[in-house]
């Protein structure tokens, strides 16, 4: 995944660094089945942090903004405003704020202000039992997909992969996330949104891998995420699961790498379904020479046996859906419909 201003910030940030200690990784409990945070409602109190990268002053007040116009009370974390190369502060820093929005019983839910690069960094000195004692709303999406994905495998709780704190609240993405994280519903239907196949950009035009029907439980996220995951304790598992991958700014051989990978890491023949998202800005350049950006998913994915889709309404755009890790789902192709057959939270 292209993170902006890579280049400039390591540059910037790399006199800086220094070496964190490592840690005992804490002792994972064995989950038995998913567990729904609570819901969120009007007037909850809301933790807001920084787990990767850095967010500027204009977007940190841009997530608050989207936060109070929902009816949510905005509390910072300590640290969301630091900054340090590429990521919002040291890794200590940025596991403190996570775990106290965790511990504290005044705090209802946890918004990731932004994803960018450093939470697969977190993920071993995470204290697992933490939140597996203090069960709460994780939203986030892009980098966030590591939190997401480890803290479902090791405690089962569902997490939601939607919109950062700083994400363009469009009217389907507002749709979207209030029916799947401030509702009860006991199943909601996800549609195809009507601006994105309205676009004319060839990343947001959906099409069938293979056709059908299949049912699972939902995890996925970000493929150079999920790519970075394989062959760690972290890993999700995806034998009878409905798997959903996005990415932006990769071009079709590096996509093709990563979807090798997770097809040798990951046996991504054992999932129940794919569903793509929208990988915006993943075409080759002109003139080079590669396969097409819908020529490389069907060359690394057309010959499974699964329902595969792409153009999914979610990923690095505007309208995007948002979908809760470890809650089972249905996936039509024919419909381009993605369906939650349980409610996501309690």
């Amino acid at each position: 995944m292209k993170r902006r201003q890579f280049s400039r910030l390591f540059t910037a940030g790399v006199a800086t660094l220094a070496t964190v200690p490592t840690q005992a990784t804490p002792s994972l409990p064995l989950i038995k089945k998913s567990r729904k945070p609570a819901r969120l409602q009007a007037g909850q109190r809301v933790g807001l942090i920084a787990p990767g990268s850095a967010i500027s002053e204009e977007g940190l007040q841009d997530a608050i903004s989207n936060l109070e116009k929902l009816g949510l009370e905005v509390v910072l974390g300590k640290h969301v405003r630091a900054s340090r190369g590429y990521t919002a502060g040291t890794d200590q820093e940025r596991l403190a704020d996570l775990h106290e929005m965790f511990s504290r019983t005044d705090i209802d839910a946890i918004w990731c202000v932004r994803g960018g690069y450093g939470c697969s960094r977190l993920l071993p000195n995470i204290d697992y039992k933490l939140i597996q004692k203090h069960p709460k709303l994780l939203i986030g999406y892009s980098d966030i997909t590591a939190l997401l994905n480890a803290i479902y495998e090791q405690t089962g709780l569902v997490g939601m992969h939607g919109p950062v704190g700083a994400s363009t609240q469009t009217d389907y993405t507002l749709q979207q996330f209030q029916g799947v994280v401030m509702n009860q519903n006991p199943s909601f239907t996800i549609h195809l949104s009507e601006a994105n196949q309205a676009e004319t950009d060839t990343a947001f035009q959906s099409h069938i891998i293979r056709a059908g029907r299949a049912e699972g439980v939902l995890v996925g996220g970000n493929l150079s995420l999920l790519a970075a995951m394989a062959g760690t304790a972290y890993q999700p598992k995806v034998k009878g699961k409905l798997v959903f991958i996005e990415d932006v700014g990769e071009k079709p051989y590096r996509l093709d790498r990563m979807l090798t990978q997770m097809r040798q890491a990951y046996r991504l023949e054992e999932a129940a379904g794919i569903a793509l998202g929208i990988f915006s800005g993943c075409e080759a350049d002109e003139g080079d020479l590669s396969l097409t950006l819908k020529e490389c998913l069907l060359d690394r994915l057309g010959d499974l046996s699964m329902p595969i889709m792409y153009g999914y309404s979610f990923g690095h755009i505007s309208n995007q859906c948002t979908l809760p890790i470890g809650i089972k789902a249905r996936m039509d192709t024919a419909a381009q419909t993605l369906t939650l057959l349980e409610s996501s939270v309690s």
